[in-house]
């Protein structure tokens, strides 16, 4: 077992953004466990997770710690802890979420949380993520843990609680509908025909050049597709044995964009375009531009990410 300190939390932590671009659907709350292990109320802090309905959780994290609790069916020690997890979270009154994922139904996510071995149990606040541990813990430690993410979340301003029971029900407002084309996108990634998903969100944006959402989804598909047949420790050796080969280089820059190292992979590619010729910098050039319009011109490490790449063109 391996265990995180949570007040490292938001320092240097793994940010989620490349995922946020998905059309959110409702996260369906959990059953409630039998046996009295989580009282009746649990809804509405115990809600499943899924590949697609992550943009929601993420920006649930900006209100109160939503704690991410990857398992699988097959998995023992994850049939003993998802139950004390769903109790301790249930008892603190809607100021803690537990959002359980099915890493064999959600490999997305599972890769997002780099999850070597489960249960984890991952820590969100404010779109960024941290490990707390991995194992099956007693009761008492993951009290321990969760009191201190609560005093993280209160260093960071988040102090939110959300609605249990049936003012969970009473307060869940309507999901927006989904344009056709972005749930046709969006249906093409489930299934993982993401040359299809590309096809939806071009028309989208033949159709409305101002689609912010469906460019933001046809670099997350473009990114998906590049990322799908990489060979991880291949090119990561490529790419440190040759720091101006392009294509290793861009390989692994978008490893770590779909891991959450946004910032490592934007400096690998800004010393990357540092490095080349004038005549062979334009690739890295629309690359990196790729990955701005990703992660988002809100996100702060764009924005130092432009201004340095502004400064290395003139």
């Amino acid at each position: 077992m391996s265990q995180s300190d949570p007040g490292t939390v938001l320092r240097g932590a793994v940010d989620l953004s490349s995922l946020r671009n998905r059309p959110a659907t409702s996260a369906a709350p959990a059953v409630a466990p039998a046996d009295g292990a989580a009282p009746a109320s649990a809804p509405g802090v115990i809600i499943d997770v899924t590949d697609a309905t992550f943009p929601q959780a993420a920006e649930l994290s900006r209100t109160v710690p939503v704690v991410f609790d990857l398992w699988a069916e097959w998995c023992g020690p994850c049939k003993q802890l998802s139950p004390i997890l769903e109790k301790v979270v249930t008892e603190l009154g809607g100021r803690v979420v537990l959002a359980k994922v099915d890493v064999d139904a959600n490999p997305q996510l599972a890769q997002a949380f780099r999850a070597q071995s489960i249960p984890m149990v991952v820590a969100v606040l404010a779109g960024q993520a941290m490990p707390l541990f991995t194992g099956a813990v007693p009761e008492e430690q993951v009290r321990e843990v969760l009191a201190q993410l609560l005093q993280v979340a209160a260093q960071n301003g988040i102090t939110g609680t959300v609605p249990m029971g049936e003012d969970a029900a009473a307060e869940t407002p309507a999901e927006p509908a989904v344009p056709p084309l972005h749930a046709e996108a969006f249906d093409a990634i489930e299934a993982g025909d993401y040359a299809r998903a590309v096809t939806a969100y071009e028309q989208a944006l033949a159709e409305n050049p101002a689609d912010a959402e469906a460019k933001a989804g046809l670099a997350q598909v473009r990114l998906l597709q590049r990322v799908r047949s990489i060979d991880a420790t291949a090119v990561r050796q490529a790419a440190a044995a040759n720091p101006i080969d392009v294509e290793a280089q861009f390989a692994v820059a978008d490893l770590d964009i779909a891991g959450g190292h946004v910032d490592d992979a934007f400096a690998r590619l800004l010393d990357l375009f540092a490095q080349l010729p004038s005549d062979a910098r334009t690739p890295v050039r629309e690359r990196l531009l790729d990955l701005f319009e990703l992660v988002g011109d809100a996100d702060p490490r764009v924005g130092t990410a432009r201004r340095r790449l502004t400064s290395l063109l003139f």
